[in-house]
């Protein structure tokens, strides 16, 4: 896959270095690596590792940690008045999902490949490192060259954890220029209904 011009930008690349220089492991994940190896800019770079929170936090001074999902936002300044938040996660697994949306449970794991597959689709569940090194447990650089939309394991399940990635699913179709396989599609096709557990604010962001 050819990612033209694009490089990792340096005050991410940072990040990554300071969190394996404290002998933690680190990777870029989601939605960032698959742009990436798409040659579309990135919206925005999330950062994956087995570093607890508070080690994050001890690494990085201007930081913030206030939620139950391992996440640090990791505050970079750009400049006075322009700030941005760089998201550290603690690699994790997922349980259960009685509201359609939020785990009922999250078991912080030491494993990346964990992390992944708690994913919705294999062209996010790519994890690379600082130096361009990928872990692709689920095949997701193939799908990306063929085009091709495919939920991480059983879609069923993935679509029943969290309702609003059927629409993800059409809107990646639309936006990627992309095609669902028909193991995909048709478990949007019977789950459609469970769309109106999910809050209109949410569907309109997506």
């Amino acid at each position: 896959i050819l990612m033209k011009n694009l490089k990792i930008p340096d005050y991410v690349k940072n990040i990554l270095g300071q969190l394996e220089k404290a002998g933690y492991e680190a990777y870029l994940v989601g939605g960032c690596v698959r742009d990436f190896l798409m040659a579309r800019k990135p919206f925005d770079w999330d950062i994956t590792t087995n570093a607890k929170p508070e080690e994050v936090q001890k690494i990085f001074s201007e930081s913030v940690y206030e939620n139950d999902f391992g996440t640090v936002g990791v505050k970079i300044r750009h400049s006075d008045d322009l700030t941005e938040i760089v998201e550290v996660t603690l690699y994790r697994k997922e349980e259960q999902y009685s509201d359609k949306r939020h785990p009922d449970k999250v078991i912080f794991t030491s494993k990346v490949e964990d992390d992944l597959a708690r994913r919705d689709f294999t062209v996010n569940a790519i994890a690379m490192g600082a130096d361009g090194s990928i872990i692709d447990p689920f095949d997701g650089q193939k799908d990306i060259k063929a085009g091709i939309i495919r939920a991480v394991g059983d879609p069923d399940k993935r679509f029943e954890e969290d309702a609003l990635r059927m629409l993800r699913a059409v809107r990646f179709s639309v936006q990627l220029n992309m095609t669902m396989t028909d193991e995909t599609f048709t478990a949007i096709a019977a789950l459609a209904e469970t769309i109106q557990h999910i809050s209109w604010e949410r569907i309109r962001d997506e």
